[in-house]
């Protein structure tokens, strides 16, 4: 049986997670999508995946939000083992070079999306991230195949079936 891997969406701006969640929608019948308004309910959203036993892939992250920054919930993800393996996509306007260099350093971004960001890019972003993820995991790839950036999904099942032997 497959993990289930959920990609997560947090922005304080709700216009921004309905285009988001839209141009995600189709790898959410292998990952489904979450959504939080700002850092407190992502920190919710994260308790329920891990309580629930399902794996985090992809998470984008607006920066500036009331409260804490989104910045700063990746950089204390980052330091919680179980998130550590997420990728972690900051997904802004407006985070000048220092919160960027940041996110870069201790955030581990694996990637950065400028808003208003092209119709298809972030679709394209989740893909290759969703790959990355499965790599580093070490999972079966398979059943996430045709959702997943078809440059890394190839190389992934090699991986897997050298590994498998």
């Amino acid at each position: 049986m497959s993990e289930t891997i959920a990609i997560l969406c947090v922005d304080d701006e709700p216009d921004v997670l309905d285009v988001a969640v839209r141009e995600l929608a189709p790898l959410e019948e292998i990952f489904p999508v979450e959504t939080a308004e700002n850092a407190a309910e992502a920190r919710e959203c994260l308790e329920r995946l891990h309580r629930d036993r399902i794996g985090l892939g992809v998470i984008f992250c607006d920066h500036i939000m009331p409260g804490e920054t989104g910045v700063d919930l990746l950089v204390a993800m980052t330091g919680e083992e179980r998130w550590r393996p997420t990728r972690k996509v900051l997904l802004t306007g407006q985070a000048g070079l220092e919160a960027t260099v940041k996110a870069v350093n201790r955030a581990e971004l694996a990637h950065y999306v400028a808003k208003p960001w092209d119709r298809d890019e972030l679709l394209t972003v989740a893909r290759r991230q969703l790959a990355l993820y499965i790599a580093a995991r070490r999972l079966d790839p398979l059943p996430y195949l045709q959702h997943l950036d078809p440059n890394h999904a190839a190389s992934l099942l090699r991986e897997y079936r050298e590994t498998d032997r």
